[in-house]
């Protein structure tokens, strides 16, 4: 009997910053700068318009804006903690991309520095 190869469904990549730029992260312009530039970096292509919102407000450990930008074979995700000035980025893509660009990407635009990464191959 022949043993079956798994294939590649995907890859997950989970990047932590922290002392990220207040300024960065606290402009939706910024972060919807970012999602563009990040999916030119890892050469996805974004699918609609990035949303990008400000809220929980009402707890200072959770408030700060959100973003998700579609991309044709997933999705970029992150939220940003204004009290801690951190970044939590997710990318989720069935096509494979290189995550230390991503890292090193990410750590540059919003200033900070990787405090955790993990990739999950599904």
């Amino acid at each position: 009997m022949k043993k079956e190869t798994k294939k590649m469904f995907g890859k997950e990549f989970v990047l932590d910053l922290d002392d990220c730029n207040p300024k960065t992260i606290r402009s939706a312009k910024k972060i919807k700068e970012y999602a563009l530039k990040v999916c030119k970096e890892l050469k996805v292509k974004p699918f609609g318009k990035t949303i990008v919102k400000r809220f929980a407000l009402h707890l200072d450990y959770a408030a700060g804006y959100s973003m998700v930008q579609l991309i044709e074979t997933s999705l970029i995700s992150a939220h940003f903690s204004e009290l801690w000035n951190r970044a939590y980025i997710n990318l989720f893509s069935c096509k494979d991309f290189d995550h230390e660009k991503a890292a090193k990407f990410s750590a540059k635009f919003f200033e900070g520095k990787i405090i955790k990464q993990k990739v999950t191959i599904r």
